[in-house]
């Protein structure tokens, strides 16, 4: 019998003990129901139900943090019944709950140990999804970044519209102008630009899943004499491209890590003409100190989404965007935005279920399911926020900056 799984009997008492507290100190919308037929309401009118096979499963709760619930549902340890923004919303109750591990249940429980070599499948699981897993519950387009929704009633197919001109307007991208995109995904700001804009645009993506279709959508639509996507390092840019009139790195710059933005920023200097304009779009931390998510959510995120992600705060970024040159003309803030954004990819993943769970391990199906409802919860807690920043390369003349002295030209 596995070790964990042996310990029953001894366990039973405390156990017993430890969830009979709980039930008198929480009221939560969360049902516990236990390998042996017994049930636990923590609040009236349970919306969640989760199933524990065994009492190794409760290790998970003890502490509840975000990341020791997350990881228990992704790995199988235990089953949730529920809709993904309720099973958030009842484990943050818990883990706000901050249930702490003592005497004898603590030490049990924490010499069940992890399973690494579960970890490291469920790491390999998450990066192993195809471009039609996010054909699933992305708008058609397959934009896979915050929309922008202006009356607050649009489809997320029109917001992601509405972002992509947002974006190219505040640029004021015009025939012929040359645009860098940092961080393409499948192609649909590059294509946007060149169709309705009329830009010769450069698009640069680490993902060769991303490459082949946005390569492949560039020829559908006619535009291979406009838009050029590269399977490239944007470091990699050769100079002797030439420079950019104007440059737009989207959902990209989470990953270049908090000691790397300056240098970020400036090669994306290098790479502007003078007088060139830069949209960043990003996701900031709104803690100016450790830069972490609440109740342990960074952690799992850190493990299972982003490895080696960062969040700068959005101090951090407008520090180090002038120490590399550039001047920050316009800070715009879309956390709301992004919220709606995640709960509607939420709301279309519980609705594809089926579909993809035959796309996907049953392990990077939670992950991402986990992941989608907890982000748009972040997000509507102010957990985490997303900026828009534009900004000039001024060089040596005040007339440089292309921009009106008004910012009403964002909203012609």
């Amino acid at each position: 019998m596995d070790a964990r799984t042996s310990q029953p009997v001894t366990m039973l008492k405390p156990v017993a003990r430890f969830l009979t507290g709980l039930q008198a100190e929480t009221d939560i919308p969360l049902r516990l129901t236990l390998w042996n037929g017994m049930q636990h309401d923590l609040g009236p009118q349970p919306k969640v139900t989760v199933h524990l096979p065994n009492p190794a499963a409760l290790r998970y709760f003890v502490p509840p943090s975000l990341d020791n619930l997350a990881e228990g549902y992704v790995n199988g340890h235990f089953d949730v019944l529920g809709q993904a923004a309720d099973i958030v919303e009842a484990a943050t109750s818990l883990a706000a709950h901050g249930v702490p591990m003592r005497g004898r249940f603590g030490r049990l429980f924490s010499a069940l140990g992890h399973d690494r070599a579960q970890d490291a499948r469920a790491i390999a699981h998450h990066y192993d999804v195809s471009n039609d897993f996010y054909r699933l519950w992305l708008d058609e387009a397959m934009v896979y970044s915050c929309a922008y929704f202006p009356t607050r009633t649009e489809s997320l197919a029109a917001a992601q519209s509405a972002k992509l001109d947002h974006i190219l307007g505040k640029l004021m991208l015009k025939p012929d102008e040359r645009l860098l995109d940092i961080g393409c995904g499948w192609g649909e700001l590059a294509l946007r630009a060149a169709q309705k804009y009329g830009a010769r645009v450069v698009g640069v993506t680490l993902s060769k899943n991303q490459h082949a279709l946005a390569c492949e959508r560039v020829a559908q639509a006619g535009l291979a004499d406009q838009v050029e996507i590269r399977l490239q390092d944007y470091r990699d840019i050769d100079p002797g491209d030439g420079q950019f009139d104007k440059i737009t790195s989207i959902g990209m710059f989470e990953h270049v890590g908090l000691n790397h933005l300056e240098a970020y920023f400036a090669r994306i200097n290098a790479l502007l003409k003078d007088g060139g304009l830069v949209l960043n779009h990003g996701i900031t931390s709104t803690d100016p100190g450790s830069g972490a998510a609440p109740l342990g959510a960074a952690s799992f995120i850190e493990k299972y989404v982003f490895p080696n992600g960062e969040l700068p705060h959005i101090s951090l970024v407008l520090k180090d965007m002038q120490s590399a040159g550039l001047e920050a003309l316009d800070v715009e803030c879309l956390r709301r935005h992004y919220a709606r954004t995640l709960a509607c990819w939420s709301d279309n993943y519980e609705r594809q279920q089926e579909a993809i769970r035959t796309q996907v391990s049953e392990t990077t199906y939670r992950v991402w399911r986990i992941y989608l409802a907890g982000c748009a919860h972040a997000f509507a807690q102010n957990w985490v926020s997303i900026y828009q920043v534009l900004a000039c390369k001024p060089g040596s003349s005040e007339a440089l900056n292309p921009t009106p002295w008004s910012r009403a030209y964002m909203y012609a």
